[in-house]
């Protein structure tokens, strides 16, 4: 149901998703889920190694990801299709300008910082890192931005991140982000948008 209903809010304190509900147990923030799933199923060492210098480079990059990949990719999805779906309007050219500008600065510093000549942003095999990064960047692929194009070094990495994930679980992971442009076809309650609309649009 909505985020912020009083169920959501048993699971969430924050009333945001994601969140994750585990028995008697609670939590919230992607990355915490993330890691939080990698040591209670013992997952394979590559996605968050127990060597410890390897470990603080996936740390390094989710670090950096927040307000780097994380604060432009997702905007392009919330300017191109969210908004207006909610408010009736599109929005000026010059925001999605704006935000794909941020967006290239946080590419070349995502290609030069942490792919450099690596295979995967730790090295040679994939991590958590490169699951928080592709799922990000795959939104403005979502609604017509594609930041692939153009950066040979980015697509090639992309590429091996499918091949490791499983190409028809990667599609299937991203087939929502992928048919974004669907959802407006759909019909928003009045209500919904009433509430939503002036604080989307600030």
């Amino acid at each position: 149901g909505p985020s912020n209903s009083e169920g959501a809010g048993k699971v969430s304190l924050l009333k945001k998703v994601p969140a994750l509900k585990d028995g008697d147990f609670t939590l919230a923030e992607c990355t915490a889920i993330l890691l939080y799933l990698s040591r209670k199923y013992n997952t394979p060492d590559h996605w968050y190694p127990s060597d410890i210098q390897k470990r603080a480079r996936v740390d390094e990059y989710l670090s950096w990801h927040h307000a780097n990949i994380r604060a432009n990719a997702p905007k392009t999805m919330w300017i191109k299709v969210l908004i207006p779906l909610f408010t009736g309007q599109p929005l000026p050219s010059e925001k999605l300008q704006e935000v794909m500008e941020g967006l290239s600065t946080s590419l070349k510093q995502f290609e030069e910082r942490f792919l450099q000549d690596k295979a995967f942003i730790i090295g040679s095999e994939i991590s958590l890192a490169d699951l928080v990064a592709i799922v990000e960047l795959m939104q403005p692929v979502g609604v017509g931005c594609d930041i692939f194009e153009d950066r040979p070094r980015l697509m090639e990495w992309r590429r091996r991140v499918e091949d490791a994930v499983g190409k028809e679980l990667f599609f299937q992971a991203h087939e929502m982000i992928l048919n974004i442009k669907e959802l407006s076809n759909i019909q928003i309650d009045p209500q919904l948008k009433e509430h939503l609309a002036p604080v989307l649009m600030k």
